[in-house]
């Protein structure tokens, strides 16, 4: 049986989440009941989620680039990662979208947060930040558009997932934003069912206080 949309109270307590298929209209009904600012997609390419148990945690929708610019036909963006809070699930859900990206032949997956966010859960599975893009309003008078959320017309970071050539690069600190939340591949703290296991700290954990 697939996991249903049951609601749930927001949680960020740990889950043992597993990655399941979704339909594009399930996906959207859960962005429009979870997420902050964004609205549901009229179409994707696949659509991902994370759950405990029967219990859908977070959503990815994942399509075409929304800016032509991107849209060579290699690339992929993730245009919406919607979570319930669940620990760890957006890092999954990032992961998942990059090798089910790679497995249909694709050679680039991006996608864009506010500023704000921090993006403690893509830097957790090796993806990049390139930088501030975009900024304004989608719709104009030579293109007439649903006006953008006020919430999302200033600058935006772009992030990529991308193939590694001469492969990944070593990890040499921890990639998450917190002990435990890391979904690195070369993450020992997985490797090794901690801090679960013993209460073990990372090891490559070795940023200074306030950093």
């Amino acid at each position: 049986m697939r996991p249903l949309l049951i609601p749930i109270g927001f949680d960020k307590g740990r889950v043992d989440l597993d990655v399941v298929p979704i339909t594009l209209d399930e996906t959207n009904a859960f962005v429009q009941n979870h997420h902050r600012h964004h609205k549901p997609v009229v179409g994707h390419k696949f659509s991902i989620a994370v759950a405990e148990g029967e219990k859908v945690r977070g959503v990815a929708i994942i399509g075409r680039p929304v800016a032509r610019g991107n849209d060579d036909g290699w690339t992929l963006e993730v245009n919406r990662c919607c979570t319930d809070g669940a620990r760890n699930a957006c890092s999954m859900l990032y992961g998942a979208a990059w090798r089910a990206a790679k497995a249909l032949g694709y050679r680039k997956l991006i996608t864009y947060t506010l500023p704000y966010e921090g993006g403690a859960s893509l830097r957790a599975v090796g993806w990049k930040l390139l930088g501030q893009r975009g900024g304004g309003n989608w719709n104009t008078p030579g293109h007439p558009r649903i006006d953008t959320d006020a919430a999302l017309r200033g600058q935006k970071l772009l992030w990529t997932a991308a193939e590694q050539k001469g492969g990944a690069a070593s990890l040499t600190r921890c990639a998450a934003g917190r002990d435990g939340e890391c979904g690195h591949a070369q993450c020992p703290q997985l490797r090794d069912g901690e801090p679960a296991k013993s209460g073990r700290h990372c090891p490559f954990d070795v940023r200074e206080a306030g950093e």
